[in-house]
């Protein structure tokens, strides 16, 4: 099962903050790859290691063509933490993963299925939805 990396972040003490677009934000340690994977080693000590950027398409992080991690990786080992933000989707994430339409999402919200400013927000152009909302509209997330 793929978990989508919308962002990661590189921490103090070769730590990541890795966002994932199910809401979900981890955090990963590295330090234990560079005792297991010799090439991982070439990112201790040097400015390399945050130049971290998300795969194309979101299955994984990558720092240059010799190493990346997936994105099963960070999620299984990477420990939850809460931030302010969990819990909230992009439109476009909320209809990937629940395999609807953006414009099914935006008829919610004038026939008052979802509530702007409970279930929604728009920040910009850009609508977010809680994960809840989602759940209690249209069920469990179906595609990973």
């Amino acid at each position: 099962m793929f978990h989508k990396i919308k962002n990661v972040f590189p921490l103090p003490e070769y730590q990541l903050s890795v966002q994932f677009a199910e809401g979900v934000t981890k955090i990963y340690d590295v330090k234990p790859l560079f005792q297991k994977i010799p090439a991982f080693q070439s990112l201790e000590n040097s400015n390399d290691f945050g130049g971290v950027s998300v795969d194309v398409g979101g299955y994984g992080i990558i720092w240059n063509d010799a190493l990346d991690l997936s994105c099963d990786e960070l999620w299984e080992n990477g420990v939850a933490v809460e931030t302010p933000f969990d819990g909230l989707l992009a439109f476009s994430d909320a209809t990937e993963l629940w395999g609807l339409n953006e414009s099914t999402l935006r008829k919610a919200i004038s026939y008052g299925k979802l509530i702007n400013g409970v279930d929604v927000c728009k920040f910009g152009k850009q609508w977010v939805v809680s994960v809840d909302a989602m759940k209690r509209e249209y069920g469990n997330i179906i595609n990973r």
